[in-house]
């Protein structure tokens, strides 16, 4: 195969001296003439590997047993904790790099040594998360009389993925890393639908039900045995700014739901102030702004519905009896009509017996045969 025509230098040099300009008028939007920033892509790995190790047999190898699994545990392990310090120190280097506090050329900068107390301390709290999650699969089996087992869950359930992502997040965002807890969140929000902020703080045995739209904002709070159904937000009702104009970070603007509350689909609760009091019960599609009893019942008024018959224009009455086919002569063919007959005979339409194109059968409408309202 000829290797592929180059184009001449010229054709492109004005598009590159275009583009690097662009890169030089605006700081934004590119990461230029920095060293340090993590990688998607392996963080996304890391994600995979901690899915391995807190449901061994699901994700990854499946044949393992008694025998086999510390090994199988021990190489996970190995493998994750260089991961995981590779791109916390990236983060965190990131983060000093950004507030000009590393210098030039480092050979170990401090936040890669602080990398690996991060990530041992993280390593630790598996087996304890791992025990709450664990706790939220069966809420959701308890909760879902659809599903069969624990396994189901586990494999099929993205309320659950989107769950087991956001805890393992939080807990790096508890440990003061940042950037890193945002891509896998927003990883699991791309895969299930479901946005849950790692800042937020969720109690054990939580049932996100279906998934799909439900928003769950950095500084809410969510107690023990709630259960969110889809489309769900946990918002802020405004943003509030300094005299600037600026956008005020870090204050509470997202709502605290109390333990063993329900919450329907698409209902939407919005405010730093506004609590759900404990065992309420919200129905689908309610907005609510302000702080709710606990044991309450929240449901707006039942619309007022209309049923009628279906209207008689709409309805397609049966078509017209097709005509008889003309007699065939002697060489299959119709015997042509002749004189005064062909004279008065209409122009054939496409889409009546003998006309190229037309459906064996089949019939034309016609003014008399209404078509459906819209078409």
């Amino acid at each position: 195969m000829a290797p592929p025509k180059q184009r001449p230098p010229d054709e492109l040099s004005g598009l590159v001296e275009a583009l690097v300009e662009s890169y030089r008028a605006d700081p934004r939007g590119h990461h230029i003439n920095r060293r340090f920033l993590p990688s998607r892509d392996e963080i996304i790995e890391i994600v995979g590997l901690l899915l391995q190790l807190l449901y061994p047999g699901y994700f990854g190898r499946q044949d393992l047993t008694d025998h086999n699994i510390g090994y199988h545990t021990g190489v996970l392990v190995s493998t994750l904790r260089d991961k995981l310090a590779r791109q916390i120190g990236l983060c965190l280097c990131y983060e000093d790099e950004l507030g000009g506090c590393v210098e030039a050329e480092p050979s170990a900068p401090p936040c890669r040594s602080r990398a690996k107390a991060l990530t041992s301390e993280f390593l630790q709290r598996l087996p304890d998360l791992r025990r709450t999650l664990i706790d939220d699969a069966q809420a959701a089996f308890d909760g879902d009389p659809a599903a069969q087992n624990l396994d189901e869950i586990i494999l099929a359930y993205p309320g659950l993925l989107a769950v087991t992502v956001y805890r393992l997040a939080h807990e790096l965002h508890a440990l003061g890393v940042r950037l890193m807890p945002r891509i896998m969140t927003e990883w699991a929000h791309a895969q299930t639908g479901a946005d849950i902020h790692p800042g937020a703080r969720i109690g054990p045995r939580f049932f996100l039900d279906h998934a799909t739209g439900a928003v769950v904002g950095e500084t809410s709070q969510i107690g023990a045995d709630v259960t969110l159904y889809q489309g769900v937000t946990l918002g802020a009702i405004s943003h509030p700014r300094d005299g600037d104009g600026n956008v005020i970070r870090g204050t509470k603007r997202h709502p605290t739901v109390e333990e063993g509350v329900t919450v329907y689909a698409n209902a939407t609760v919005l405010g730093g102030e506004t609590v759900l009091g404990a065992g309420s019960i919200l129905g689908g599609s309610v907005f609510v702004t302000r702080s709710v009893p606990p044991g309450s019942m929240v449901a707006l008024k039942p619309p007022e519905l209309q049923v009628r018959p279906v209207s008689a224009r709409r309805s397609r009455p049966p078509p017209p009896a097709l005509a008889p086919r003309p007699a065939a002569a002697a060489d299959g063919r119709a015997e042509p009509k002749r004189g005064a007959e062909a004279e008065a005979a209409p122009e054939p339409r496409r889409g009546e017996p003998g006309v190229p194109g037309a459906v064996e059968g089949a019939a034309s409408p016609s003014a008399d045969w209404p078509l459906p309202a819209g078409l």
